[in-house]
């Protein structure tokens, strides 16, 4: 099956992969029950049925990496996708603790498994480790075969400076979306601007604000029991549960406009923001007009969004600045 879904570069010089990217986390069970791995198997068959082939995981999502491995060797088709992963997540800590020193990045993983490998912010930098030798950790599993590619997610401007010092940084992960527009502002002093002064195209993640921006939260069907976001942030809680409902009903209106999906959208508007930006998933079905997208981002701007994107607990983990190297 021929994928019509465009193509956009990673870095300067980097390969080419599809502008929208495939999230692994439902893996996990964190949006209600997780599907058994013949389920599994076959949600990769489509995603690779559909052109689908840039795919996000982490060791932090459960038992994923193992499945896409078992994957892998049932298909015979790993050249066929672009892997990404993540690690730096201390598992079973209670504090949530975050490492990147080299020790933690340097477990035996698979020859030429990943293309992409993310020292990541909540999944994760530590700001005990100074950016610097969490990146020659990377230089050294790429040197070993080990990943193609460095990424990194949740960090500082300042840190992301410093750490293409140091070698080339394919990508960064960063949470983005018409509810979450922080890496624009001086809130992270405009980190989005300086992934673009320095060439780094930037992977959003949560690009319909975790749900909210869905057919399905407009609709106030309840949350799935078990499942994470009720349980965990401040956006499914309470009182902001109603407040952002509304918020995702008036946005409906601008896709029933459109003749298109609210998730559609909400992608369509991200691609919009221009070639350096890859939502995680995305959508190849809807494009906006200069004006559309400025009607949509003022309506954005203006939101009341209720609750913080993450609890306070872990916000120790977005735009992480690592102390400066000795």
């Amino acid at each position: 099956m021929t994928s019509n879904i465009p193509q956009r570069r990673l870095g300067k010089d980097g390969p080419l992969v599809p502008a929208m990217s495939f999230g692994l986390m439902m893996f996990a069970g964190v949006y209600g029950a997780a599907p058994d791995d013949e389920g599994k198997y076959k949600i990769l068959d489509r995603a690779l049925e559909l052109g689908a082939t840039l795919w996000d995981t982490a060791d932090l999502y459960g038992d994923c990496e193992k499945t896409v491995g078992e994957w892998f060797t049932r298909t015979g088709k790993r050249k066929e996708i672009f892997l990404a992963t993540k690690f730096g997540f201390v598992k079973g800590d209670p504090n949530y603790a975050t490492r990147s020193d080299a020790e933690l990045l340097s477990p035996p993983r698979p020859q030429g498994m990943y293309d992409i490998g993310q020292s990541s912010g909540l999944s994760n930098l530590s700001n005990k480790t100074p950016i610097e030798e969490t990146m020659r950790a990377m230089v050294e599993l790429q040197k070993e075969g080990k990943i193609h590619h460095i990424g990194l997610s949740n960090l500082s401007a300042n840190s992301l400076r410093r750490a293409v010092k140091i070698a080339p940084v394919a990508a960064v992960q960063l949470d983005y979306s018409l509810f979450t527009l922080d890496i624009e502002t001086a809130k992270t002093k405009h980190l989005l601007a300086t992934c673009r002064e320095l060439g780094v195209p930037v992977i959003a993640y949560s690009p319909l604000g975790r749900g909210l921006l869905t057919s399905t939260f407009a609709a106030t069907e309840p949350i799935e029991i078990g499942d994470l976001r009720g349980k965990l942030l401040p956006r499914f809680q309470g009182e902001n549960v109603t407040k952002n409902q509304k918020l995702a009903q008036e946005f409906a209106k601008f896709a029933a406009k459109k003749g298109c999906t609210p998730s559609q959208l909400a992608l369509a508007w991200l691609l919009k923001q221009g070639d350096d930006i890859i939502p995680t998933p995305g959508t190849k079905n809807v494009q906006l007009s200069d004006e559309e997208e400025k009607e949509i981002r003022a309506w954005a701007e203006r939101a009341d969004v209720g609750g913080a994107p993450i609890p306070e607990r872990l916000e120790f983990g977005l735009y992480v600045d690592t102390v400066e190297e000795k």
